[in-house]
């Protein structure tokens, strides 16, 4: 690869056009970007977008992406005319429940950074005047949301891009992709081959069939989506020289939304069945025009008799306007409804950018250009990632029955822990029918069903002492959660639980290179004994964290990896040499965290091993037998009690489940799940990666700079860190809120001195210290003891500034 590389980006929609713009802005100027249409109407889902940026998402990288947008799009014009109307954005609610919804996203707008507020009816139809105000609750407005012109915003960036050296071409059908060596070496069309150190497939949705040329999946589904254009219609506000003046409306409630085009409306529906597109049956035309293109096919008018009838009753003015015409256009929808993004684990300098709406079309671009120039994004790109999915979330079934499920569920009122419909039980631990005995409640992650509180435990609610009582939950924190998690922290805490970590992700580790490679990746020092473990982090080239991981040293050329996710199995395998193998030993293993302070008690009733403090001691590793079961046991706690992490094979987890649950009877053992678990650990201040850091933060703002050894150097993101010189100026922040009754969720903004200053990551009841433990990013300025209010819906509720750890801060319970 030469000092400038050659990029080739496959798709001259708006993401192709975005990053070729951002890749040239920055210096990469060798890019050529090919299209299998004409240009610049090359005939996919760009080409038909409706262009409405509505920037608010509970997400905050997609809300960051929109955000980059909306500021990128504001000053460009294309043949005179702006790419983007900053008309502002209306969201109406007509139910009450989806006033607090709007009053949720107003929270999550405040935690990104984006002004908005929550509006009357009446301020509703000064915005808007074609609304019926009796029909209307409550409004959301956002001024800085606007109407991007898809086609003129891509022909601008592509104008820059050639100005600066880049290459454009149309009717060029990709037919392969060359590699060799492991690297992609060129693109194939019908005309020519195209050399190529680096290669983005920006292809919409004909990213699965290229992915499929070269063995790479792209887990998404092309769906039909509804758009109409109105007959002229009474009351418009039209303008000269523009073509919409109103602000961006959606009505979430019949899954509606609405633009101005001059004289009339176009309304885009959800509110049908997932219309499911054969990526494969959709060819290619030389010739494209604003009425027929391959990415928009023939309307079905009965698919849209719902979404006429709400939108008349919505807006007046349509009852004496009809549908002139109508199509259904192709969009992609992945199975969790966020973009692919990602370099292949098959081929280097093979990427993916796929999935992507106009709204965060040029914030992907950056980003991509970022990783593909630096190592790092400077958005966490953790939702993203093309290798977030696990084996069994790849089948194509399951692929198209969740991603048919993120097209139903685009604007519902969906709760953070709300968990998947369908499908369902895709994996489960051996453990599964002891649990099911106990009245287990799953919640499904990474096809994982997860208990997340078991029902038998509520009998136990008349022995719960007063001060672990629960307060009484409103509507929106009751859902998924149950008294019964008291009881199970509380027993952790006193007596001693049996915890499922089976889908903790961990792979084995081995070969002679298996400690160098580790050393080099990890932040902590791993040249200890065998037996010694090893909490540690994995960084960026910019020293952001990109995985948090516990390393158990099994043999001199063995370790077991306990992961987050399957993007850091890749991430291991992509820096492993060829004397170092890198497998997931997950599915063929399962787990049990027997925490508490009896566990200790139970263990040793079950082995002639010593598990005294002298025989397995704090982050050690041993192998013992449990009851004639062949166990590696590892002293550590994710709850901050004594314990241990006792791993078998799945063929013998159930007769270890049963000699635990027997021996631990006389202590009173009781199952526990990820509600409890969560409770516990943030009282004892552990981290969640994902949730509570990322790529986005360094180890010292988490307050993880402990995990940076000063033994050792040559680590990934070495230098960033030494380069950070200064002080941190946000912190990972300890809160706990003052009424014990109040509870927040997390991602709720929180309130300094009369501002917005930061927000939540994680929160939960702390049931040890009865009340709400809130962890948020705040400035780093504030100390223990400085009051705060984090909003929760429309209140703002008092909070603390606490010192941390909460419980145990000398740690002599976890080391017991």
């Amino acid at each position: 690869m030469g000092s400038v590389p050659r990029v080739v980006v496959i798709g001259a929609g708006i993401v192709g056009c975005s990053l070729a713009d951002e890749l040239t802005g920055r210096g990469w100027t060798d890019v050529t970007v090919l299209d299998q249409g004409p240009l610049p109407l090359t005939g996919g889902s760009s080409s038909h977008a409706p262009g409405l940026v509505f920037q608010t998402n509970s997400s905050p990288t997609m809300s960051a992406f929109a955000r980059y947008t909306v500021a990128k799009f504001g000053p460009l014009e294309h043949e005179g005319r702006p790419c983007l109307l900053p008309l502002g954005s209306l969201e109406v609610a007509t139910t009450p429940e989806r006033v607090e919804e709007l009053h949720r996203r107003q929270g999550f707008a405040a935690s990104w950074g984006i002004p908005a507020e929550v509006v009357t009816p009446e301020r509703c139809l000064q915005l808007h005047p074609l609304l019926d105000r009796a029909a209307v609750l409550a409004g959301l407005h956002v001024p800085s949301d606007g109407l991007a012109r898809a086609v003129g915003a891509g022909a601008a960036q592509s104008d820059r891009a050639r100005a600066r050296g880049a290459v454009f071409l149309g009717g060029q059908r990709v037919t392969g992709i060359q590699e060799g060596g492991g690297r992609v070496r060129a693109v194939v069309t019908g005309t020519g081959t195209f050399p190529a150190d680096l290669v983005v497939c920006c292809a919409g949705f004909w990213g699965p069939v290229l992915g499929d040329a070269v063995g790479v999946r792209v887990p998404l589904l092309p769906l039909a989506h509804q758009y109409v254009h109105t007959s002229p219609v009474a009351g418009l506000p039209l303008r000269a020289g523009t073509e919409a003046v109103l602000p961006i409306l959606r009505h979430q409630d019949r899954r509606l939304y609405y633009r101005e085009h001059g004289d009339h409306l176009g309304i885009g529906s959800y509110d049908h069945r997932p219309i499911p597109v054969d990526p494969r049956s959709v060819s290619d035309s030389a010739t494209v025009t604003a009425e027929q293109m391959p990415s928009s096919l023939p309307f079905t008018p009965e698919d849209f008799t719902a979404a006429w009838t709400a939108s008349r009753h919505l807006l007046p003015a349509l009852r004496t306007a009809s549908v002139a015409s109508g199509f259904n256009g192709i969009f992609s929808f992945t199975p969790d409804g966020a973009p692919l993004v990602g370099e292949s684990e098959q081929v280097a300098g093979l990427w993916t950018a796929e999935a992507v709406w106009v709204t965060h079309s040029a914030g992907v671009a950056r980003a991509v250009a970022e990783q593909l120039m630096t190592g790092h994004s400077s958005v966490d790109l953790r939702e993203c990632d093309l290798h977030r999915f696990d084996e069994v979330e790849l089948d194509p079934q399951t692929v198209a029955a969740r991603s048919a499920r993120s097209f139903v569920e685009v604007y519902d009122v969906v709760h953070p822990l709300e968990p998947r419909q369908a499908p369902r039980d895709l994996r489960s631990s051996p453990f599964r029918p002891r649990q099911d005995a106990l009245g287990a409640v799953f919640l499904d992650r990474s096809g994982w069903e997860r208990p997340h509180w078991y029902a038998a435990n509520a009998a136990l609610l008349g022995q719960l002492p007063a001060a672990w009582q629960p307060p009484e939950r409103e509507a929106w924190s009751a859902r998924w959660w149950s008294p019964a998690v008291a009881v199970e922290a509380w027993r952790t805490r006193e007596a001693v639980a049996m915890y499922d970590m089976t889908p903790l992700r961990r792979v084995e580790v081995t070969g002679a290179g298996a400690l160098a490679l580790l050393q080099r990746l990890a932040t902590g020092d791993l040249a200890k004994p065998v037996g010694s473990v090893t909490y540690t982090l994995l960084l960026d080239e910019a020293g952001g964290v990109r995985s948090d991981v516990t390393v158990a040293r099994l043999g001199e050329q063995r370790f077991q990896v306990g992961l987050n996710t399957r993007g850091d199995e890749v991430w291991l395998r992509r820096h492993a040499p060829a004397d170092v193998a890198v497998r997931d030993v997950t599915g063929a293993t399962c787990c049990i965290g027997l925490w508490g302070p009896r566990a200790r008690d139970v263990l040793g009733a079950l082995t002639a091993d010593d598990v005294s403090d002298a025989g397995l001691r704090y982050f050690r590793a041993a192998r013992l037998g449990v009851a004639g079961v062949p166990v590696t046991a590892l002293r550590l706690s994710y709850v901050g009690e004594l314990g241990f992490e006792l791993y078998t094979g799945a063929d013998t987890g159930l007769r270890l489940w049963d000699a635990l649950w027997a021996a631990g009877a006389p202590h009173g053992v009781v199952a526990a799940g990820r509600a409890a678990l969560e409770a516990l650990r943030l009282e004892k201040g552990y981290r969640a990666w994902g949730t509570d850091m990322s790529t986005e933060d360094s180890p010292a703002e988490a307050g993880l700079g402990w995990a940076v050894s000063r033994r050792k150097s040559g680590f990934t993101g070495e230098a960033a860190l030494a380069a950070r010189s200064e002080a941190p100026v946000r912190r990972l922040t300890c809160l706990t809120l003052d009424d014990p009754s109040h509870v927040v969720m997390g991602k709720e903004p929180v309130w300094v001195d009369g501002a917005v200053a930061g927000h939540v990551t994680s929160a939960a009841y702390g049931p040890t210290i009865g009340r709400t433990v809130a962890y948020a990013w705040l400035p780093a300025g504030l100390t223990p003891g400085d009051p705060v209010e984090v909003q929760y819906f429309r209140d703002r509720l008092p909070a603390t500034v606490a010192t941390e750890p909460l419980v145990d801060p000398g740690t002599t319970r976890v080391r017991g």
